[in-house]
């Protein structure tokens, strides 16, 4: 047996098994995004009864906190029911002056140690604990984030019926900026429909986003948050499930996020959560999978799939290399029997995949989009070129894998200054 022959083999018996893994976890997800298409809209009117800390970690962020806290003031929730807090993390600029003028109860912090959002969170929460007024539930928000007028009303039906930690549903503050804001725009859109919402309607547990949501107070005294990886809200949602609990989902409580403008800066962010999430999957994995077997809990399963989500991403441009170099030599192979084109079946099954291929790319994705009330000329031309966006997840993904026990925090630096009453005119 030559060489040729063994390297064909070889490529063949690495295709099928990245091909085969990479298909069932994509038909998985495919199939679970089914259960985002229906939405069932709860129209109850439930008063308020829940407290509320509003917690909203801040470095250097003076150009966004004003707006942000004034946003956070104006929600339709009694005023005596919510305080918000603000924790100056290590500023050299005028944060914590322009978040105490807004209204905010600024607590400043510096530790050049303990640097990022997780430690801020941990520090914020011992002294929270100890305040003599106290919350039922505390909630998280960013400081470049606006939220809708309901959020908190939105909160407070979900921890009502049950629930002890609410993720809000993520939206964009500049979704038409470039091309790199409306990639992240459609990203999030499509994920807040086809794994969350649909995660909601098959009673999954869902996943934190980094912002808009909130924790019952005496989960958060009972668990710890000890959440102070990259990827803090991904860390403390496998301890959730794997203590028993469930992320709820709140579709209408909208929380309006700032997406950078330009790929460098998106890279070195998206580089940062996969650090993260593949820090939280050598700690949780296993964990979560083990719990999914002896328990028979399908909702640990998931949520183990979830956090291994970097490795997929590989798994899944590796996937695409060796399909691409196949393709490649049957392509050679078709042209040098130019006459055998079209009644070679392998040839027709490319086809068959291609055309699926479209399908969603240009039908199913944009129909979701269309549901959401998301699906602008403009955004949708940005989809046309979404595919370039996704593919520069591959080498990021690879990099945060590499550097995943690296902790330094890259910090996003936040420029668009824009109030709620300006994005609700262009939805």
């Amino acid at each position: 047996m030559n060489i040729f022959i063994l390297t064909k083999l070889f490529f063949n018996i690495i295709y099928q098994i990245f091909s085969n893994v990479v298909y069932i976890i994509t038909m998985y997800y495919m199939s679970i995004s089914f259960f985002g298409i229906i939405r069932i809209k709860d129209k109850r009117i439930v008063k308020p009864k829940k407290s509320f800390a509003i917690m909203v970690a801040a470095h250097n962020e003076e150009k966004v906190i004003e707006d942000n806290v004034l946003s956070l003031k104006e929600l339709d929730y009694p005023k005596d029911m919510y305080d918000i807090f603000v924790i100056a993390d290590n500023c050299t600029d005028k944060t914590a002056e322009r978040a105490r003028a807004a209204g905010a109860l600024v607590y400043e912090r510096f530790d050049d140690t303990n640097r990022g959002k997780g430690y801020a969170l941990e520090w914020i929460f011992e002294k929270l604990f100890k305040m003599e007024k106290k919350y039922d539930s505390v909630v998280i928000f960013d400081a470049d984030n606006l939220a809708s007028k309901n959020f908190l009303l939105e909160m407070n039906k979900k921890l009502c019926d049950g629930y002890k930690v609410v993720q809000g549903y993520l939206d964009s503050k500049n979704p038409e900026d470039t091309w790199i804001t409306g990639s992240y725009s459609i990203s999030f859109w499509t994920a807040n429909r086809m794994f969350q919402l649909a995660r909601n309607n098959l009673k999954l547990s869902n996943q934190l986003g980094g912002t808009g949501f909130c924790i019952d107070t005496s989960i958060l005294k009972k668990l710890g948050w000890g959440a102070t990886c990259l990827t803090e809200d991904l860390e403390f949602t496998c301890k959730l499930v794997l203590n028993g609990y469930k992320v709820g989902w709140a579709h209408d409580a909208k929380v309006y996020d700032e997406k950078p403008l330009g790929l460098i800066s998106s890279m070195k962010q998206r580089k940062r959560w996969m650090q993260g999430f593949s820090d939280v999957a050598t700690r949780y994995f296993f964990k979560l999978f083990k719990k999914s077997i002896v328990e028979h809990n399908f909702v640990a399963l998931d949520c183990a799939l979830y956090s291994v989500q970097p490795f997929v991403i590989l798994l899944l441009g590796i996937s695409l290399g060796i399909n691409i170099i196949q393709n490649g030599m049957m392509v050679i192979r078709l042209l040098s029997h130019i006459d055998t084109l079209f009644t070679n079946f392998n040839f027709n099954m490319y086809i068959v995949l291609g055309i699926l291929v479209i399908i969603l790319q240009f039908i199913y994705t944009p129909f979701m989009l269309l549901l959401e009330k998301k699906l602008k000329l403009k955004i949708f031309l940005y989809y046309l070129i979404y595919p370039v966006f996704s593919a520069t997840w591959i080498p990021v993904t690879l990099a945060g894998i590499i550097d995943k026990d690296k902790k330094e925090w890259s910090h996003t630096v936040h420029t668009r200054n824009i109030n709620l009453k300006e994005i609700e005119k262009t939805n």
